[in-house]
């Protein structure tokens, strides 16, 4: 018995001795003890064995605690994940006031994310998550707690929390001389910078995209000119006075208490705000060079080709940057306010919309409908009557007529247009003069504000704005089914693009020279570039113009324009490069569209087609829309009422279908419409075979109104519950006859 007790023992204690580290003496004692004396009696059993549980319950484990210092330990979710979550709440409660941005701030995946963004601008490629080495994370967090800590300082030059992977600078062997030039003299925003950057761009667009007004389109995910125009064209054809009106002087700078109490309006987070507000007052260092300072380079007799490093991003080719080049005077000027970099945008935006907010107020305010009116004759201003791009040409003035106006604002250019007479124009350029000097203390008058009509043709966006009348034939069926054709009168609204400005923006680019008869000049920073690789170029920046006016009523006229003047810049090029003395002699050689080599060789063997054939030259592409046929229609598409972009709607659509409300009704309304949804037509199938062992489809007698929802879920209960009887009477003859075998 003693043995067989041991053996029991020792083996409970052996898988026990596991669970302990090696810290708790006391247990492994005792177990020495017991395995020494093994004569021990049975009551000293039970007291160690009492003596040991007590012991084993009172012990706390002690379990590994995960290192705050460790990046893979806050890394618990994906950075896309968490951002999106974001946005989902914020479009959920969109005038809710923010107080938590700080817990945000402390997500380690968001600082992941922005340092692979600005890697990307920074390197030209895309770093992805398990490329991102361990010294990198280890930077990242301290960059992290040093922002939590109010230890980060703006514009730092010499020490910094994480560097960009390009910089191999040793700054600590630097000279005197070099250390002086790097702090007196004007650098890049550094890589630290624009992480934060990204950071707080990533934690504030969420909160304020659900609240910024519908008639903003500037420095917005998924708004852009080409939304301005279709909004122009579909709601601005009824107005006759407008207003257009540059406040680009705020986009310079603005008094950082003006924009902490617009930003301090939906937010409540002091870590933030504090941030946000050291980024706008700490200066930044820049260096003015005197005239008289400056030296002189010596030009070398021959100018070597720069060669790009290998981490080094390619600079944006020519054709690409012409076309940047042709950006309007709305879209040219971009915010850049202190230290806060990309987020300048926003932050001007932030501080605008309350003039968008003042702007709607006053659009109900001035809203007067009349009943003689063809448009806009109802009590809700918002609804379109009739089609507001096709209206009946009517006065606009008089009492007896509808007074309506409309506002959009791109950066800091707005656009308001005015249904009625002059004076309530000049009555609103008044109120909003005394708005911006108070609000925004930007002195305004009446020429930086003109009331012009739209007569006269209205400039936005190198887009004019004009009015034509055009004289329709109705045609329709009278009483007794004659068939009358009258004449009618109606105003289009014309959005054309800006030949003058087109000329204006080729002549800044050196690609004409004149004004009345615009003569195109050779572009010679392809001189080096082979004629496949140029008209390559001239393709790619002629297919973005055609994309820019898109919605130009001239397209067609417009864009052949452009490949005029790029054809025959190119002319110009290839006459001066291989010597052929005019255009006419280098489209006699080389086509219309330059699609034929020009430095082909006469006489030798293979010819140029068989050397194409075999791959040994490089395909030369035509020059896309040499004739005005072959441009394409313009995009007359309906813009809806209501548009948003198409990320927006898709998150109006995931909280809809997440709002328990909207599972009720559906279901309510299927009860109501006496409809099966096909999760209750799969459950009543089942249920049915699993009772009946009979796989019924009763689908087509829903279908027919031969049987209702409920007919068919009592039927399934009836066939159920007659299962049951028949199991139940089956059950009772069975213990009948078993009672009568055994009393037999």
């Amino acid at each position: 018995m003693h043995r067989t007790l041991k053996l029991l023992s020792y083996s409970g204690l052996r898988s026990r001795t596991t669970v302990f580290s090696k810290t708790n003496y006391y247990p492994i004692f005792l177990i020495s003890q017991w395995n020494n004396n093994l004569s021990c009696r049975n009551s000293n059993v039970s007291v160690f064995f009492r003596a040991l549980f007590t012991h084993s319950s009172s012990t706390t484990y002690s379990r590994r605690v995960p290192d705050p210092n460790d990046p893979s330990t806050l890394m618990k979710e994906d950075g896309v994940a968490v951002c999106s979550q974001m946005w989902i709440e914020n479009f959920q409660e969109p005038n809710k006031t923010v107080t938590n941005l700080t817990n945000y701030l402390r997500r380690l995946e968001l600082w992941v994310l922005a340092y692979q963004k600005v890697c990307a601008d920074e390197t030209g490629a895309y770093m992805p998550r398990s490329a991102i080495t361990r010294s990198a994370l280890e930077d990242l967090l301290a960059l992290r707690n040093a922002v939590l800590d109010d230890r980060f300082k703006w514009g730092a030059r010499l020490q910094f929390f994480i560097r960009s992977p390009k910089d191999k600078t040793d700054y600590e062997s630097l000279s005197k001389r070099k250390i002086r030039a790097i702090l007196t003299t004007t650098q890049p925003s550094p890589f630290q910078d624009r992480i934060v950057q990204e950071v707080l761009l990533m934690i504030l667009e969420p909160v304020y995209e659900g609240r910024f007004s519908q008639r903003s389109f500037a420095f917005r995910p998924g708004r852009n000119a080409h939304t301005v125009l279709r909004v122009i064209r579909r709601s601005f054809a009824g107005y006759l006075w407008y207003i257009k009106g540059d406040l680009s002087a705020m986009l310079d700078g603005m008094k950082v208490g003006m924009v902490i109490s617009s930003l301090m309006r939906d937010i409540r987070d002091k870590k933030v705000i504090d941030l946000i507000k050291a980024a706008l007052t700490t200066p930044v260092i820049t260096s003015k060079v005197d005239d008289g300072e400056k030296k002189k380079k010596k030009k070398r007799k021959y100018q070597k080709k720069r060669v790009l490093a290998e981490d080094e991003p390619k600079p944006d080719p020519y054709w690409l940057e012409s076309f940047f080049g042709f950006a309007p005077e709305e879209a040219e000027l971009l915010p850049s306010w202190g230290h806060c970099g990309i987020l300048s945008p926003l932050l001007a935006n932030i501080c605008l919309d309350e003039l968008d907010r003042w702007m709607e107020d006053k659009i109900k305010e001035f809203y007067r409908p009349s009943k003689s009116d063809v448009i806009w004759n109802s009590s809700d201003g918002d609804a379109e009557q009739g089609n507001t791009s096709w209206p009946e040409f009517v006065p606009t003035s008089g009492p007896d007529k509808t007074r309506k106006i409309d506002y959009i604002r791109y950066g800091g250019h707005v656009l308001i247009g005015i249904r009625g007479p002059r004076a309530d124009a000049a009555t609103l350029r008044k109120q909003l003069i005394e708005f911006c000097d108070q609000k925004y203390m930007l002195k305004l008058d009446n020429e930086s504000l003109p009331i012009e009509h739209i007569t006269k043709g209205i400039m936005f966006l190198d887009h004019v704005l004009c009015r034509r009348v055009v004289y329709p034939t109705l045609r329709y069926t009278a009483t007794g089914g004659k068939i009358i054709s009258e004449k009618g009168v109606g105003t289009l609204l014309s959005v054309t693009a800006s030949l003058k400005q087109c000329i204006k923006q080729f002549r800044k680019l050196s690609f004409v020279k004149g004004d009345r008869d615009p003569d195109p000049q050779p572009c010679f920073r392809m001189f080096h570039a082979t004629q496949a690789h140029t008209n390559s170029q001239m393709n790619k920046f002629l297919s973005v113009m055609v994309e820019w006016y898109r919605y130009a009523d001239n397209r067609k006229k417009i864009v052949n324009f452009c490949s005029y003047i790029i054809r025959g810049s190119l002319a110009k090029l290839y006459a001066a490069k291989y010597k052929l003395r005019s255009r006419a002699k280098v489209y006699k050689i080389g086509s219309r569209n330059l699609s034929r080599p020009l430095k082909e060789k006469k006489g030798q063997s293979p010819e140029y087609h068989n050397l194409l054939r075999m791959g040994l030259v490089e395909s030369i592409d035509g020059l896309q829309y040499t004739r005005m046929s072959l441009v394409p229609e313009t995009d007359y598409t309906p813009f809806p009422v209501g548009w948003r972009p198409d990320h927006e709607k898709a998150l109006l659509e995931y909280i809809r279908l997440e709002d328990p409300k909207t599972l009720e009704e559906e279901r309510s309304c299927l009860r109501d419409q006496g409809l099966i949804s096909p999760q209750d037509y799969v459950s009543m199938l089942v249920w049915n075979y699993k009772r009946n062992a009979v796989a019924v489809d009763q689908l087509s007698s829903v279908l027919t109104g031969e049987n209702s929802i409920e007919t068919m879920g009592s039927e399934f209960l009836s066939t159920s519950n007659d299962e049951n009887s028949n199991q139940k009477n089956r059950s009772e003859e069975d213990n009948e006859e078993r009672i009568r075998v055994a009393l037999m």
